[in-house]
């Protein structure tokens, strides 16, 4: 279960760094708002590929297509906090 964390804390940390590197101008949500990012856009990513096409849970395995879909799914997540004015340091 440890190992899981940890791998769901790196993972979610590079998916949330690539999807700020996507998105053009300054983001001040720290690393911990990165890895949260991250996490966050694994789950919408993931939704948005159900909706897409439907396909059995293999949560035992690595596939490339949910890193991808992580990545969209942070990069959406984070043009809505951009959107919506909502991003922590950022007021109107």
């Amino acid at each position: 279960m440890v190992f899981f964390i940890i791998v769901l804390l790196v993972v979610g940390l590079v998916v949330g760094a690539i999807a700020r590197l996507l998105m053009p101008g300054c983001d001040s949500i720290g690393i911990l708002g990165t890895i949260v990012l991250g996490i966050a856009g694994s789950f919408v990513g993931g939704f948005l590929q159900n909706l897409i096409e439907y396909h059995k849970l293999s949560v035992h395995s690595f596939h490339a297509v949910g890193l991808i879909g992580s990545v969209i799914g942070a990069w959406v997540l984070l043009l809505l906090l951009r959107l919506t004015g909502l991003e922590p340091g950022r007021r109107r």
